[in-house]
């Protein structure tokens, strides 16, 4: 029933905005556009002199496309990773995950409101933003008392704080991913603080460097492609992920006792919403409705189509029998590959990516993985550090002026070998800074706080001793 309801908001969302922005179309033709007849209205009201103020740039089309990209980005956070995670746990963990889920939703929007958004894009500084953004300032709409209306801050063709939304998503759900590498141990409080301090320290950095006006990542000799995401969100969290499992220590029973998935019907359905989200994640980064976020769109779909064959290809010749969590694995790494190349690669090369990140990705999170003996509960760093590395590193590599729109080669196979040295100059910086910054954050908790739950609560599960609710009460 719950995920009915998600489905039927998720319509009602996608069947208004495009109502809205047909409204909106039609009260807002240019003055040349308009009739005699229609220049002899009533006293201008304060919508009218917004409309005026904007009409130059703002379009509605663009508008209404980031509006719904930005839903469909937290609809990834929950129910999607909710459910994707929730199910790969044992039962009695189940809640623990999905609160985890929630209250990021809560707890990182506030973050990136009061002052997450201002160091990632406020200023032109090459790492690090500024505070001319801080508790939105500048951001929203504001009385000028010279003019004597209001104002409409713009970031291109739409308002500033729909961008601002949109890159909150990205914000949410970059610390609920790494959560998947210490789910079933880590204290609640302690992921609280964690999250806020990770998201400060290392998160907001790396979005300026490949993102913020001046980053330099963005601009200059070091300039590296990253449309959506793959140093930024996945390369990040991934590497985040792995310092975290290896900090926190293994989960009590590993290697000794089984541990499998409580319900992959929940996993499933996580990974349908997590690909359908991911077309707002991806499409919605173009920041408009234009062929960038086409391409992006259909780059995005053939990367997921081709990681499902791919992993579950792999298990099928080498285990002999394709599995559901594969193919739901497969699909989460094509859409992880795709990310930071979506906007530069072509479809037909998206499908190369999605299916060397299946394959890739399958490989550490079962051949890696057991060699190395680490305990990364929901293969955080298998799906989403090595695919966003793998995706990082072939975008410099697959990248075409045909899709990027610049004047000069844009990838190896246009003959741009610097191109595939700053991928990976992107990825080291990355790495780096998600390493040392992760290390300090869990030492100096677990000085304050402590990381783990006590043997006993980790026993009990972290639904009852950390929530006190239970996720299946039969009666």
């Amino acid at each position: 029933m719950r995920t009915s309801a998600w489905n039927l908001c998720l319509c009602g969302v996608l069947l208004c905005f495009p109502a809205a922005a047909l409204a909106q179309d039609e009260t807002a033709l240019p003055a040349e556009l308009q009739t005699d007849s229609a220049m002899n209205v009533p006293e201008t009201t304060s919508v009218d002199i917004i409309e005026i103020e904007t009409a130059a740039g703002l379009d509605t089309g663009d508008t209404a496309c980031m509006l719904v990209s930005s839903a469909l980005v937290l609809m990834m956070t929950a129910p999607g990773l909710a459910l994707f995670y929730g199910g790969l746990v044992r039962k009695k963990n189940i809640l623990g995950v999905m609160m985890q889920c929630i209250f990021l939703m809560g707890l990182m929007s506030i973050v990136w409101a009061l002052w997450g958004f201002s160091l990632a894009f406020g200023g032109d500084g090459g790492f690090i933003g500024d505070g001319r953004y801080l508790l939105l300032n500048g951001v929203l709409p504001y009385w000028d008392s010279q003019l004597q209306r209001p104002i409409v801050p713009m970031e291109g063709s739409i308002p500033r704080s729909v961008f601002m939304v949109f890159q909150m998503m990205f914000f949410i759900i970059t610390p609920a991913l790494i959560c998947g590498a210490f789910a079933e141990r880590m204290r609640f409080s302690t992921m609280c603080c964690f999250s806020v301090l990770w998201g400060t320290f290392v998160y907001c950095p790396i979005a300026h460097w490949v993102w913020g006006p001046g980053g330099w990542l963005l601009d200059g000799p070091y300039a590296a492609y990253d449309f959506a995401g793959g140093t930024v969100v996945h390369v990040s969290s991934g590497v985040s992920a792995l310092v975290c499992c290896l900090l926190t220590g293994k989960r009590l029973g590993f290697g000794q006792e089984p541990m499998p998935p409580h319900n992959l019907t929940y996993t499933c359905i996580g990974a349908a919403m997590l690909w359908v989200g991911w077309f707002g994640f991806n499409a919605g980064s173009a920041l408009a409705a234009n062929h960038v976020a086409a391409n992006a769109f259909a780059a995005t779909h053939l990367a997921a189509a081709a990681g499902v064959l791919a992993w579950a290809g792999a298990e099928w010749i080498g285990r002999g029998k394709p599995s559901i969590l594969g193919a739901c694995s497969g699909a989460v790494a094509g859409l992880v590959c795709i990310t930071p190349a979506a906007g530069v690669v072509n479809p037909l090369h998206a499908i190369i990516l999605g299916g060397a990140a299946g394959l890739g990705c399958y490989f550490a999170c079962t051949t890696l993985k057991n060699r190395m003996g680490y305990d990364d509960s929901l293969d955080a760093f298998g799906v989403h550090g090595v695919g966003g590395t793998i995706g990082a590193i072939l975008s410099g590599v697959f990248a075409t002026r045909a899709v990027s729109g610049g004047p000069d080669p844009a990838g190896l196979i246009e003959g741009n070998v610097g191109q595939v040295i700053n991928q990976l100059i992107g990825v080291a910086a990355a790495m780096a800074i998600s390493v040392v910054g992760t290390i300090i954050i869990l030492k100096v908790l677990d000085t304050v706080l402590g990381l783990r739950v006590r043997q006993e609560e980790e026993i009990q599960g972290l639904d009852l001793s950390q929530h006190g609710e239970e996720g299946y009460i039969f009666l």
